[in-house]
């Protein structure tokens, strides 16, 4: 498994209330099998026997039934601190998740949630940007200056605005931004090397939805998809369309747990 650059979305997992409704859903809709967590109420997801994500059983019915993404970091108190530095907050301490790594829960200053993985056994994703697998995240917010700033500061991240088109803007003041991408520090900012994104919760979005990421998988048919998560007792809750790098959805599962289906531009018709 190789490693994941600092500040890189290295893991994915959904808490839910029922996980074997869960594995149903999951595994009909993107083919996944499931490996169970050592008797603990956990399971791995495999895409061609390859790790993709996880599937919890939620501890208290009060938790959200979410998706989380994790970002991989080296130095795990480091980046906790630099988090309460830059105006966010800590949910969970460090603690350690077996062999497998170090894990913390942490929230951005708008508010939305993400995870922190250092890694000792377990690395993250063994598969991703492949049909079954993780592909992108993107946090969605109210607050984009502060929270640009933000993951800029803790992660190091380096944006590129885009146009609905989907070009680099950077040099247009004029242009109508309300898109970012975010690449490593110490490469060069843009599409090719980006490896997650903001947007904006506009006014034409209810005040009390919270901010969230949003994460993303690969699939080779959006419009087919969207149709299974219904069957399987999903909900669609933007219907496919078009963007510049595929045509995408967003759906619900059926128990209620928030993702997109990305089916990318190599894999259209």
């Amino acid at each position: 498994m190789a490693a994941f650059a600092h500040s890189a979305p290295c893991w994915a997992d959904v808490q839910l209330s029922d996980l074997e409704a869960g594995k149903r859903f999951y595994g009909g809709l993107l083919g996944w099998t499931f490996r169970a967590g050592d008797g603990m109420p956990f399971a791995d997801a495999l895409s061609g026997g390859r790790l993709v994500a996880g599937l919890a059983a939620k501890k208290d019915g009060r938790m959200p039934t979410a998706w989380g993404v994790y970002f991989a970091t080296d130095d795990i108190r480091a980046t906790v601190a630099a988090i309460r530095e830059h105006g966010g907050q800590i949910i969970t301490d460090p603690v350690r998740a077996g062999l497998a790594g170090i894990v913390a829960q942490a929230a951005d200053p708008g508010g939305a949630v993400f995870g922190l993985w250092q890694p000792e056994e377990r690395e993250g994703f063994e598969k991703q940007n492949e049909p079954g697998s993780f592909c992108w995240t993107e946090v969605h917010t109210r607050q984009p200056e502060t929270v640009d700033a933000f993951y800029e500061k803790v992660f190091g991240f380096r944006g590129t605005d885009l146009d609905e088109a989907g070009n680099d803007v950077s040099g247009d003041a004029e242009a109508l931004v309300d898109f970012r991408m975010w690449s490593p520090e110490g490469s060069e900012p843009g599409p090719d090397t980006a490896v997650g994104g903001r947007s904006v919760i506009t006014d034409a979005f209810p005040a009390e939805m919270p901010s969230y990421f949003l994460t993303y998988f690969a699939v080779t048919d959006c419009d087919a998809a969207a149709e299974l998560a219904v069957q399987l007792g999903g909900r669609v809750s933007a219907p496919p369309f078009d963007i510049p790098y595929g045509r995408m959805a967003v759906l619900h599962d059926d128990q209620g747990a928030l993702f997109a289906v990305l089916q990318p531009s190599e894999l259209l018709p």
